[in-house]
């Protein structure tokens, strides 16, 4: 049995995200290990100001269409490249993105939660957040955060 046999890969579409699952797809290859790919729809406080129930309803089908497209397009990579892929779509009504990510860790056994990250370090990194840095601060499993690659360009000014 190898060391990680069981990958939480948290997913929301976005080019970093992307080059954490690339990451894990490349991991759990080479480990034999299966994925667990976790999208989570966290804005319901904007959809709670739209003015009507059924503006509302038509706002969070949308936000769980996307979600599922999300987990298909990684489960689809997953199985292209012989890996066992599971998805969980979970929704959030308050609370933090990252809270949910530990929990889903604990909740499905996984030893090993792979995130892509932007990196950013001072005053970007503490006006966005950061749900990596959080979900690094309280898991109770390892934390690989994949930092995302720097265009040529800005590679050249630091």
């Amino acid at each position: 049995m190898s060391l990680y046999s069981h990958v939480l890969v948290p997913l929301d579409g976005s080019p970093t995200a992307e080059r954490g699952l690339q990451e894990a797809i490349r991991l759990a290859g080479e480990l034999k290990a299966r994925l667990r790919l976790l999208h989570v729809i966290d804005d319901f406080p904007m959809l709670a100001q739209m003015s009507t129930i059924s503006s509302f309803e038509a706002g969070l089908q949308k936000m769980r269409q996307y979600g599922e497209s999300v987990l298909a397009k990684a489960q689809a990579q997953a199985t292209a490249a012989g890996l066992v892929a599971e998805t969980v779509l979970r929704e959030i009504t308050a609370g933090r993105i990252a809270d949910i990510v530990v929990e889903e860790a604990g909740k499905a056994a996984c030893d090993l939660i792979v995130i892509g990250t932007h990196g950013r370090r001072g005053i970007g990194r503490a006006l966005m957040g950061s749900d990596a840095e959080q979900i690094l601060r309280s898991a109770p499993v390892p934390v690989l955060l994949v930092r995302q690659e720097k265009p040529p360009e800005a590679a050249d000014h630091e």
